[in-house]
């Protein structure tokens, strides 16, 4: 596991956790991605894609850990490449559905473009933390909209695959092992709560000429499963929940 790597998990760790202890104090179970507001979930002036729309499919950034007694988040391969292969299937027969012409790009297209792709991530992260999550962490020049351009960074892949937008998933999820569940049930009985393993995600979609950001989707939730193909494609479907294109 990189040092890049660590630190986007436990960025995402952060996330999440800011997300719940503000709803928490609200008095609210979390949102997943399906209870969000349309309204924030898409640019302004954006409503859907047209039915002959050009769709890059870029590859599912996920990758799977193991939390230990002590709560360490270890990295496991054979989970993440299990949900990668789950993952890229739940989303060609999620979009598959809408009518939009699909292009699921490789890893080759991915690392040709990976310097293209950090910034992008950078601004995902970014949107994740300013807009999708709690208000309090919003940025007043926003006004609460999702107005986010990755400016002229795309067109390179645009020019390079033909197509009009690109879809981006980022996704960590993380499982109590069986050391970490006795230690949850020991301290329980003492009053002291920790917690288990944690789902933390998001997918956005770019106009791919202008960079435009034009839907963004954030799951943090502590349920969910990736390692299997039906609970994999459950958390698909809700983190493409309100995609803007008809089934």
């Amino acid at each position: 596991m990189s040092t890049q790597d660590f630190c986007d998990w436990r960025r995402a760790l952060a996330q999440a956790a800011r997300v719940c202890l503000l709803v928490a104090a609200l008095g609210t179970a979390a949102l997943p991605a399906s209870a969000q507001a349309p309204s924030r979930k898409l640019a302004p002036g954006f409503t859907q894609l047209a039915p002959q729309a050009k769709l890059l499919v870029l590859p599912v950034d996920v990758e799977l850990f193991s939390l230990s007694a002590g709560g360490v988040a270890e990295p496991k391969a054979e989970w993440t490449a299990a949900a990668h292969q789950h993952m890229q299937a739940a989303l060609q027969a999620n979009l598959g559905k809408r009518g939009l012409g699909l292009t699921l790009a490789d890893d080759a297209l991915a690392d040709e473009f990976a310097e293209q792709l950090g910034v992008q991530a950078a601004v995902m992260r970014s949107i994740a933390q300013h807009h999708a999550g709690a208000d309090v962490w919003a940025l007043p020049t926003k006004q609460g909209l999702l107005d986010w351009s990755l400016d002229d960074t795309m067109q390179g892949l645009q020019a390079k695959t033909g197509a009009d937008y690109g879809l981006f998933v980022w996704v960590r999820d993380s499982y109590a092992s069986t050391e970490r569940k006795v230690a949850m049930a020991v301290l329980a009985l003492v009053g002291v709560g920790v917690g288990g393993g944690v789902q933390v995600g998001y997918a956005s979609l770019v106009d791919l000429r202008t960079g435009r950001v034009l839907w963004f989707s954030l799951l943090a939730r502590g349920s969910g499963d990736l390692r299997e193909a039906d609970p994999a494609h459950e958390s698909v479907e809700a983190l493409l929940a309100g995609f803007p294109a008809k089934p």
